[in-house]
């Protein structure tokens, strides 16, 4: 067998074994040509022998040689720099796959009793095993197989590479450091090509490596994140919070027909936030089947879909979220000319949310207050907000909303639509970091990589606007404030070769974790919607592919989700609906509960939620209806007590009262804003201006002309839109 010829550094006496086993022990080896060249010390004689008689050039050396610390430490990255040199050496793609197919051929296969699923590398299109173990002298030893040739490729030579090095020296390698051995198969900006094997492989191959050295100093491991595995034939939550999350997802018949039943007789339609308790969520998600005007979603489709049920004859709209949404819903069905149907929330309290109570304070006025005195100036106002915080920003400053699916794009078409141009974004601090650190990461692209985000941008324009971008610096969501430090260094331990999502409201460094996946085809950042989507497109990949396979999902904001995501994927495995024949898919969803989040409660006390405190704010506590446990502010557990006010009981009791002719339900009611804004005009039609610049600018990809003429004409001490 002939080494290739970029491939001058060895750990074997041969760039693959030739031995069955991957496990062999041997020493570094350099070829006849390398040791002469660097004038190498070396033990005893070399014996060089022809390894190929069609070859006769082709030598093969034997010696052990002995290095010194500085020097042993120096291969891994060596063998990987010659092996992106042998790559980029040969011109044509369809030459390097032929070098992928040569070495995968020289590559032994592993026994079945290894290709087994604890072996297997998500996030590879083909099948991939690894398997990895630590030798006598501590040194990593490696073995690797795919029912894909091309992947075998890879797979041999990241084997080669690695096999024989310290732990520490595997544990360092980076993805980036891989970068020069994309072999063509497909563009290196595709998200889903085979390219991310590299990188996928890597992954698993470190985590095999930490947890074998974690076990050999005797280090505790971290207990598994609470998981749900969802298959065709059931669910299966591991941990009781998963037990808890798990309860409701298959509800009370009774309980469904009763909500049905007062649903049609009073032409009620039904929008939820994605975060509800699983109780309702469950209710409603089964109530769906029976009665069309009943939908889930993020804030903005909310109040878009009450739009469309009140246009199909539906007289009230009940709204399960927090109070801006129901905000929201009440001021587009007037916009729409829709008056007459009335808008219920689920409290008689109020239902609160740290991020629009963020933007409702003098600090948020006194931040735009300086957007005010810097024109041009845009301000772009996260959906999540009051609408009156957005009538009065609107007054001070010209005023769009955004999603956390549409900021980026809006950001960018703003700078580049409007000259010298500042944005003030608020009031997520951690999406304003976010969106600046993903700014600061486009620095590193080409031209060509930065069009491809945004046309009318370029190196040049995204470093010019970083100065101008600014972020509010006093605002986060509870919930998501909670994937922090611990969360997320038992993320990269235990689930870091797992497909990771995230909100784009979490802290930099889950954002950052998330980022890097997404990069190699593992991860998604983004709204609510994005990750329910990413999680769909997975599974569907994977039945696509018609073999047995698990998908392991880090869910990175609030669990609530959980229900969606388990209709979502239940009916993509449904055998009577999936394009697989006779293949097993199932699909875990992991909650990454810090261990904080984790309060006891006792049987014997009320069900009314218990209070914690968190600075000034007086939060409750979501007790675990499966085990006693519950979720405090405090913990990570990623479940919003504001949202879990709108319970089941409370929807039943606003549907019954209905239509409210005794009065009953007036703290319920959602009702119109009859507050004037600082310049006399109404609230209502001052809030809802910026929702509809947004709507305007996901039509035709630009702001429109009213907000342009707005940014244009600001002035520096007040103004009338």
């Amino acid at each position: 067998m002939d080494a290739p010829a970029a491939m001058v550094i060895n750990t074997t006496t041969t760039p693959f074994p030739a031995t069955p086993s991957f496990f062999s022990k041997s020493r570094p080896v350099f070829t006849l040509r390398q040791v002469h060249k660097r004038n190498i010390p070396f033990s005893k004689p070399i014996k060089c022998t022809h390894q190929n008689p069609s070859k006769p050039n082709s030598l093969s050396c034997s010696a052990l040689i002995s290095f010194s610390p500085s020097e042993t430490a120096q291969l891994l990255p060596s063998k990987l720099r010659h092996l992106s040199r042998e790559f980029q050496s040969l011109a044509e793609p369809v030459e390097r796959v032929k070098r992928l197919l040569h070495y995968a051929g020289l590559m032994p296969q592993m026994d079945d009793s290894e290709r087994v699923d604890r072996n297997r590398v998500m996030g590879c299109t083909a099948r991939v095993w690894v398997e990895v173990r630590l030798d006598d002298e501590g040194k990593v030893r490696m073995a690797a197989d795919s029912d894909s040739e091309v992947t075998r490729g890879y797979c041999a030579c990241l084997v080669w590479a690695m096999n024989g090095s310290e732990p520490e020296e595997v544990l360092k390698v980076k993805t980036e450091d891989l970068l020069g051995l994309n072999v063509g198969l497909g563009s290196s900006g595709t998200g889903r090509s085979r390219v991310n094997t590299w990188h996928n492989v890597l992954v698993s191959m470190q985590k095999r490596t930490k947890q074998l050295v974690a076990e050999k100093e005797g280090k505790k491991s971290f207990e598994p994140f609470p998981s749900l595995v969802v298959s065709a034939d059931g669910l299966f939550p591991k941990g009781t919070y998963a037990q808890a999350q798990a309860k409701y997802l298959f509800p009370n018949e009774s309980q469904v027909n009763e909500l049905v039943k007062v649903l049609k007789e009073k032409k009620i339609g039904v929008v939820a936030h994605f975060y509800m308790d699983p109780e309702v969520q469950g209710i409603l998600t089964a109530a769906q089947k029976q009665w069309p005007h009943i939908y889930i979603s993020d804030s903005l489709v909310m109040a878009d879909t009450a739009v469309k049920m009140a246009k199909a004859g539906c007289q009230f709209i009940t709204v399960l979220g927090v109070d801006f949404m129901s905000e929201n819903v009440r001021a587009i069905l007037d916009q729409a000319g829709y008056n007459e149907v009335g808008v219920y929330r689920m409290s008689n309290e109020r239902i609160g949310c740290s991020l629009a109570d963020a933007a409702a304070t003098p600090i948020y006025m006194e931040y735009l207050q300086a957007a005010s005195n810097s024109a041009p100036s845009l301000h772009v106002i996260y959906i999540n907000t009051k609408l009156e915080t957005k009538a009065y920003a609107h007054e001070l400053v010209p005023t769009i909303t955004c999603t956390s699916s549409n900021v980026v794009q809006t950001i960018l078409q703003a700078f580049a639509q409007v000259p010298d141009l500042s944005v003030w974004y608020g009031p997520d601090s951690y999406m304003g970091a976010n969106i600046k650190e993903l700014f600061l990461q486009m620095t590193h692209m080409t031209d060509e990589e930065i069009a491809a985000i945004h046309p009318e941008h370029s190196l040049d324009s995204i470093r010019s606007l970083l100065p101008r971008l600014h972020y509010f610096q006093d605002g986060t969501c509870i919930v998501h404030h909670l994937f922090g430090h611990e969360v997320v260094e038992k993320i990269k331990e235990m689930y870091c070769d797992a497909f990771l999502t995230a909100h784009l409201e979490v802290p930099g460094e889950m954002f950052s974790l998330a980022m890097e996946a997404k990069r190699r085809g593992m991860g998604v950042v983004g709204s609510t919607q994005n990750i329910l989507d990413f999680i769909k497109d997975r599974v569907q990949e994977s039945l696509d592919r018609n073999i047995d396979d698990h998908l392991q999902f880090v869910l990175g904001t609030e669990s609530g989700m959980i229900t969606s995501i388990v209709a979502a994927v239940r009916s993509l495995l449904d055998p009577t609906k999936s394009s697989s024949q006779g293949s097993k898919v199932t699909v875990e969803i992991v909650f990454p509960v810090s261990s904080d989040s984790i309060s006891s409660t006792s049987s014997n006390l009320p069900s009314s939620p218990h209070s914690v405190q968190l600075g000034d704010i007086t939060l409750p506590v979501v007790p675990g209806v499966a085990s006693g446990e519950g979720c405090s502010i405090h913990g990570g557990c990623a479940s919003c007590p504001y949202m879990k006010m709108n319970s089941l009981d409370s929807l039943l009791k606003v549907c019954h009262h209905l239509p409210d002719k005794e009065n009953k339900l007036a703290e319920y009611n959602a009702e119109r804003f009859k507050l004037q804004t600082p310049n006399g005009k109404s609230v209502a039609d001052v809030g809802c201006e910026p929702i509809l610049h947004m709507r305007n600018f996901q039509a035709a990809k630009k702001l429109p002309e009213k907000l342009v003429d707005q940014i244009l004409h600001l002035q520096d001490n007040g103004r009338s839109m």
